[in-house]
């Protein structure tokens, strides 16, 4: 699974705000893509991103193979029909396009889960987010960052363990019974288990964070972003303008 790494790469050594702002405006253009040249564009600045952090896109694929399961299944399913000619070719390529903005926006994600601490992220949205709700978003991410990966290693413990008994040879449901079980109880124990550690460490909700640093690189960073986010918003009005203009010529005006 995706986790942090240190490392000296041009990504490692961004400010997580910068980090974070951009991975909210490529979101938004990868998700409002409306064309393949559009598309295009977005996957290759995804690859520039992973280049940055110099992570594999077979890493990211093999993180995230379930949910690249999931939405390649989408397409077959949007073409099916219940009648002639039982598959449809428009609805499948329709929503093909649709689940292509996806793998983008878990890459870029992927390289900032690799190449920032978790401490980080924590401190850019305490910093970002005033007063208690950008401190309860801190320790929110924090925990998620820290926890989700011990769920999912008790998980993969749990089926080795299964199969260890020959348990593959039982139906699916019996399987998945079993693990979602297993995986329950264990996640029950860690959450208890941190509960006490929390406490023995006299938790606090404004820790002393690490220092965070704007720099030149980071405002470019920023910058392509905020564009990302609103390239969508203009490339809607230049659209418009032909339509605009042919109104106005049958409208008079004054």
């Amino acid at each position: 699974m995706l986790s942090y790494r240190p490392g000296e790469t041009v990504a490692h050594g961004l400010d997580p705000r910068a980090k974070l702002g951009f991975q909210a405006g490529f979101a938004v253009a990868a998700l409002a893509a409306g064309s393949l040249r559009w598309l295009a564009a977005i996957y290759a600045l995804a690859a520039v991103a992973l280049a940055a952090a110099r992570l594999s896109p077979v890493t990211v694929a093999r993180d995230y193979r379930v949910v690249l399961a999931v939405l390649g299944v989408a397409p077959l399913l949007a073409g099916v029909a219940l009648g002639p000619p039982w598959f449809r070719v428009d609805p499948a390529l329709r929503s093909l396009f649709a689940v292509s903005r996806v793998p983008p926006v878990l890459a870029v994600s992927g390289a900032y889960v690799r190449t920032t601490p978790v401490r980080d992220t924590r401190a850019a949205l305490q910093r970002t987010i005033p007063g208690r709700a950008g401190q309860l978003l801190g320790v929110g991410v924090g925990m998620v960052f820290r926890f989700f990966p011990l769920v999912v290693e008790d998980l993969r413990t749990a089926r080795a363990a299964l199969w260890a008994r020959a348990g593959q040879r039982r139906p699916p449901w019996v399987q998945a019974r079993v693990l979602a079980v297993r995986g329950l109880n264990r996640t029950m124990v860690r959450a208890d288990r941190l509960t006490l550690a929390l406490r023995a460490r006299c938790f606090a909700w404004n820790p002393t964070l690490p220092a965070l640093r704007y720099r030149a690189r980071d405002y470019l960073v920023t910058a392509v972003g905020l564009a990302l986010a609103l390239a969508p918003v203009a490339a809607a009005a230049w659209r418009t303008l032909p339509a605009v203009s042919a109104v106005g010529r049958f409208i008079p005006i004054g």
